[in-house]
């Protein structure tokens, strides 16, 4: 065994193949596991992003991408799986992870290269090798330093489509607009500001991150996410288009962990998750192939 070091501070976890194989190994024998492939309704591939935010030092990132690395996915399995290092750390974890595996950004700038101190331009990330980045998250739209807006958020998602990176689009209530009942006010207002300016949905997962379950060890009841996320796809039919509804990834975060994934990705219009805290641990295994593993989905 060994102690690692970083945001994996005063945690001790087993090698990683041994220790991933031995996590995931138990999850198994509880399940008949379906043979082919593991892909949500209508045939929507299974998305798995881990959101590792502002954490980790060069050392304690070589070790998460060995236990990331650990994880087995068949090809051609339907289970598409992206990690979200900081910006300094993005060409390393491209040049260590496994090449079916996606590396996206957790921010990108709303134009081109020039004169923007301190910003990060598409180009760049594509220039290492990025594939998605991460766009509306509720800590970029609520910290008091930063309080991006739906235009800004929108713009932003415009840029990254045309520059060829996909777009995990983050969208969620505060605790007091879910008891407000504002639920699906708040996320049609996001989605309608980039509405405004995208039309091509191809290259966009939505991901449904209640505010109130971030970081705080709280999750929506399964039932409580699948009626957000049908309400969700429900407004991609009516005001975008039928097609763009059954094809769109809609996927989960809040609290998201390896006991409670597999319930989630049981409901039908759950397609994945965006993983922040427990992408950072070895349970990540079990959250990526929660889907197959689900008894609503055997």
């Amino acid at each position: 065994m060994f102690v690692t070091t970083g945001f994996f501070s005063n945690k001790t976890f087993l090698p990683a193949p041994k220790g991933i194989a031995s996590y995931v190994g138990q999850r198994k024998k509880s399940f008949n596991l379906r043979s082919g492939l593991y892909m949500s309704a209508s045939n929507r591939h299974f998305f798995v992003g881990g959101n590792w935010k502002c954490n980790g030092n060069k050392k304690s990132i070589r070790e998460l991408v060995e236990l990331v690395n650990a994880i087995h996915v068949e090809r051609n399995s339907g289970i598409e799986v992206v990690c979200a290092p900081p910006f300094p750390y993005l060409d390393f974890v491209r040049s260590l992870l496994k090449k079916e595996f996606g590396v996206a950004a957790q921010n990108c700038w709303i134009t081109g290269s020039g004169a923007y101190t301190g910003e990060v331009s598409t180009d760049m990330l594509l220039d290492v090798g990025v594939d998605w980045v991460i766009l509306g998250h509720s800590e970029r739209r609520h910290l008091p330093e930063l309080q991006e807006t739906d235009e800004t958020i929108a713009q932003k998602t415009k840029r990254a489509l045309d520059s060829g990176l996909g777009v995990i689009l983050c969208i969620g209530e505060l605790l007091q607009e879910r008891e407000e009942g504002k639920t699906l006010d708040v996320c049609k207002r996001q989605l309608s500001a980039v509405a405004k300016v995208v039309t091509d949905w191809r290259k966009v997962v939505v991901a449904y991150e209640p505010v109130w379950a971030i970081g705080t060890g709280k999750v929506a009841t399964p039932e409580q996410a699948q009626e957000v996320h049908n309400s969700v796809r429900q407004w991609f039919r009516e005001s975008i288009a039928p097609q763009v509804a059954d094809t769109l990834r809609i996927i989960y975060g809040g609290s998201v962990n390896g006991q409670n994934c597999e319930r989630l990705a049981g409901q039908k219009d759950i397609d994945g998750f965006l993983v922040g805290g427990a992408s950072l641990k070895p349970e990540f295994a079990n959250i990526v192939l929660s889907h197959r593993l689900s008894p609503e989905s055997v």
